[in-house]
């Protein structure tokens, strides 16, 4: 899918709003897969979009990114069954991607959907992207360049990990939700905490989602695994996106100009690997960092979900009511 002009300014005014999406509550209802990765999301969507004719919109934060297929998880064409698929590979690795750009994306692409007259299964594991897409984003204090700049400075200086600290002392819950080496969310969270003097986890819970209308009307199915079932997965598909090519995959990124600092390339996979190809760890290192950054990002992924009353949990893909799902979205 190639990206088209969309207006980033205005989807972020109607996010933060909480107002509702472009046919508004009672237009496109939208069945939404979560959960953690390897817990068979793509699956289950594509077998729910071809079960009723549907085309299905990615809320993956990487799976956006040409170049980034192995490690990002994108399902090869041979098996996404025919089923579209939608806000995959539209921007540069060295583009910025943001929740409001992507809603103003997944917006126009429901719309579209939505006008062919088929039904929408959204599917992703970033929760912010989701949150966004179906109540809105929190707006919060305006960016203070000073402020920033300090972070930005510490985080060069130190390291991303440093303000991941800094944050677990002041919000732990927040610093739980994400990951170390995410500088922008990083720097975002203490620089809320910095201007107001309040946690980004207090500011959050005054203007809870939960009391916002829904941009869609929605269906959100989650899929839970058990732990170590779950954990032998996400080992198993590291081993597997190895043998797939996902070091050749990075060392590609490499040759191209895109390395660390770069926000897509500090993705799990990416930069493990990033530092691997740089001579600072060896190959088995940078694998067994990767197994265990993709069990604590599992975690975080349920963590943010599990408090949600709406999400009708699942421990398997064939464990979901797909019959019931489809008559909901009144598919063939």
């Amino acid at each position: 899918m190639s990206e088209r002009s969309p207006d980033p300014a205005a989807a972020a005014a109607a996010a933060s709003s909480g107002a509702s999406g472009p046919s508004g509550p009672s237009g496109p209802r939208l069945v939404v897969v979560v959960g953690p990765t390897g817990a068979g999301k793509s699956a289950l969507a594509v077998e729910l979009a071809a079960a009723t004719g549907g085309e299905v919109v990615s809320a993956d934060s990487q799976q956006v990114y040409v170049g980034m297929d192995v490690g990002t998880g994108k399902l090869p064409l041979a098996a996404r069954a025919g089923v579209a698929h939608h806000l995959l590979d539209v921007v540069r690795p060295d583009d910025e991607m943001t929740a409001a750009r992507f809603v103003a994306l997944a917006d126009r692409a429901i719309v579209e959907i939505a006008a062919r007259g088929r039904p929408v299964i959204v599917c992703g594991g970033t929760g912010l992207y989701v949150r966004a897409l179906l109540l809105g984003l929190f707006a919060g204090p305006p960016a203070d360049p000073a402020v920033r700049a300090e972070l930005d400075a510490r985080a060069d200086a130190d390291g991303p990990a440093a303000l991941w600290h800094d944050l677990a002392a002041i919000d732990p819950e927040r610093a739980a939700r994400i990951d170390r080496n995410d500088r922008k969310r990083l720097i975002r969270a203490l620089e809320i905490h910095r201007l107001t003097g309040e946690t980004m986890t207090a500011h959050l819970r005054r203007h809870d989602h939960r009391a916002v209308p829904p941009r869609y009307d929605h269906v959100l199915v989650g899929l839970a695994p058990p732990r170590d079932a779950l954990y032998r997965t996400i080992d198993a598909r590291v081993d597997a996106m190895l043998a797939a090519g996902l070091l050749a995959e990075v060392r590609a990124l490499r040759a191209a100009g895109y390395q660390p600092p770069l926000r897509s390339q500090q993705a799990i996979g990416y930069a493990e690997l990033h530092e691997h190809l740089a001579g600072r760890s060896d190959l088995s290192r940078a694998v067994e960092l990767i197994k265990r950054n993709s069990r604590r990002y599992a975690r975080r992924q349920l963590a943010w979900y599990r408090p949600e009353p709406r999400v009708r949990w699942a421990d398997s893909p064939a464990a979901v009511d797909v019959d019931s799902l489809r008559r909901y979205l009144g598919g063939r």
